[in-house]
């Protein structure tokens, strides 16, 4: 049997990894990008529909169809809770983003020209620098993603019109970086 391993993300894991950041962004509720995280919130893929007959009722070939809509809703809510409880968390960690890093980043985000690369280069940049200041008995992985959106979360604040690009790059960021630790983070 020739079996097939993946460790790169799915596109379940990019949707998961998306509803993280983007539900930890909603649990901020005095930032400056609401309207811009309301819009983005629109954008974001939602499950993957069932299929549509020509005579519009839904196709029975899932007999499983309702369950795994449940499942997925389930999944959806626990990784909901899970971005509350990490936006709880990170309300602790907030002071040690000094605003100078964050208008760097800013301004590093503002050039067009700038790579997708480049901009995940900029952020782990200033993810070690914070990484640094954080106590050793923090949990590694944790610290980081709580960091890691902390960062996304600050630079939006300083600059909404950035909050599209910042998001995509951050959910890019940690599910090249951070997928493991999320995927047991959401199950658990």
């Amino acid at each position: 049997m020739d079996l097939k391993v993946s460790n790169g993300p799915s596109p379940g894991d990019e949707r998961t990894t998306s509803l993280l950041l983007l539900g930890f962004l909603q649990s901020c509720p005095h930032s400056c990008f609401q309207r811009e995280l309301e819009a983005l919130g629109h954008e974001l893929p939602g499950p993957v529909p069932d299929e549509l007959q020509t005579d519009g009722n839904r196709c029975s070939h899932f007999p499983l169809a309702a369950e795994a809509e449940t499942d997925s809703e389930r999944q959806e809510e626990a990784v909901r809770e899970v971005a509350r409880q990490l936006a709880q968390i990170g309300d602790r960690l907030e002071g040690s983003i000094r605003p100078g890093m964050v208008a760097g980043l800013a301004s590093h985000f503002s050039v067009r020209s700038l790579s997708e690369e480049d901009r995940r280069q900029c952020l782990a940049a200033a993810l070690e620098q914070l990484m640094q200041t954080c106590p050793p008995d923090m949990d590694h992985e944790k610290t980081q993603l709580l960091l890691t959106m902390l960062l996304a979360k600050k630079i939006a604040d300083h600059s909404p019109a950035l909050l599209r690009d910042v998001f995509h790059t951050t959910v890019t960021f940690i599910n090249q970086n951070l997928l493991a630790y999320v995927r047991n983070l959401v199950r658990n």
